[in-house]
């Protein structure tokens, strides 16, 4: 073995996502239902970690989202499921948020192929992070997210670091106490969930800690964004017929109005939702409602607010 082996070795010897459980020892010996309700309780440790990293995520949140109002780009960074998980939150914002085209990005180590391939050695090279960034022109109004269970995986530590030379916010999530990543970052966030079920598999509970994370980092930078009208996503993209059906469930929720009144309203704002309520709770017209959202910064409260005095 190298010296260079054994130093990563010692390196994982120390990280608290990649300890080893004796008393897990004989798992495979157990019943289904015993194993299933072991790593049900293992999972239920996870809610109770992010709740510790509140106030950190709540900063990073406020943050991004300052960035976001005036322009800038959400973009996650990260290698294997990290990366999965970055890609899998930056997928869903347009239909859910109806999010520009390239306003919230993954990247992940080793391009697209790694989404379902291992792709040998890449979450191994900051220089492939710096590229991935620089294809993306990432600049000072944008934020980085670096994502990495251990807090030492190169690509996502090197994402961070660059992008913070670049003038760029960061935000490092990981999964271990005093991270190289969190170190790099303005925002450390650091899920400690302890070790997993299967030793190192931190696509379990540092997985599902980092998708909890990534769910409140998107929404409630997207509630900030005026992107709701109370909890409801009134910026949906109606792109299929569940969708559409939404949309008009949306807009009944939000003004109690009759079917024939939401066609209305919907056809007169070209299916927009928000819009579609403005002209609804406002009585204005499309055109109107288009202006008084442009002028509210996307708000439907405000818009409101402005409609009535």
């Amino acid at each position: 073995m190298t010296t260079e082996h054994h130093g990563l070795r010692a390196e994982l010897d120390s990280l608290t996502t990649e300890a080893f459980r004796p008393d897990l020892a004989e798992i495979d010996t157990l019943p289904t239902l015993d194993i299933a309700r072991l790593m049900n309780g293992e999972d239920a440790q996870v809610a109770a970690a992010v709740a510790r990293c509140l106030p950190a995520i709540s900063d990073a949140i406020d943050a991004v989202a300052a960035r976001m109002a005036h322009g800038g780009r959400l973009v996650y960074a990260g290698a294997g499921t990290a990366g999965r998980l970055g890609i899998l939150d930056a997928s869903e914002c347009p239909p859910t948020f109806n999010t520009r085209p390239g306003q919230v990005v993954g990247v992940i180590a080793g391009g697209p192929a790694a989404m379902v391939t291992s792709v040998e050695g890449a979450e191994d090279s900051a220089e492939l992070a710096r590229q991935d960034l620089d294809a993306l022109g990432i600049g000072a109004a944008d934020t980085v997210v670096g994502i990495s269970a251990s807090g030492r995986t190169p690509y996502a530590v090197g994402a961070v670091e660059h992008a913070r030379a670049l003038g760029a916010l960061t935000v490092g999530l990981s999964c271990n106490a005093a991270s190289a990543l969190a170190a790099a970052a303005e925002h450390g966030i650091e899920v400690v969930v302890g070790p997993e079920l299967l030793t190192g598999s931190t696509r379990l509970k540092a997985g599902t800690a980092q998708k909890l994370v990534l769910n409140m980092l998107s929404t409630v930078t997207m509630i900030r964004l005026g992107k709701t009208y109370g909890n409801l996503m009134v910026d949906v993209r109606a792109s299929n017929d569940k969708l559409r059906a939404r949309s008009r469930r949306i807009v009944a929720l939000a003004t109690g109005a009759s079917d024939a009144e939401i066609e209305d309203a919907l056809t007169a704002t070209g299916g927009e939702v928000k819009n579609a309520v403005l002209v609804i709770l406002a009585g204005v017209d499309g055109p109107a409602a288009a202006r008084l959202l442009e002028e509210s910064g996307g708000h439907l409260r405000a818009a409101l607010t402005a409609a009535a005095g």
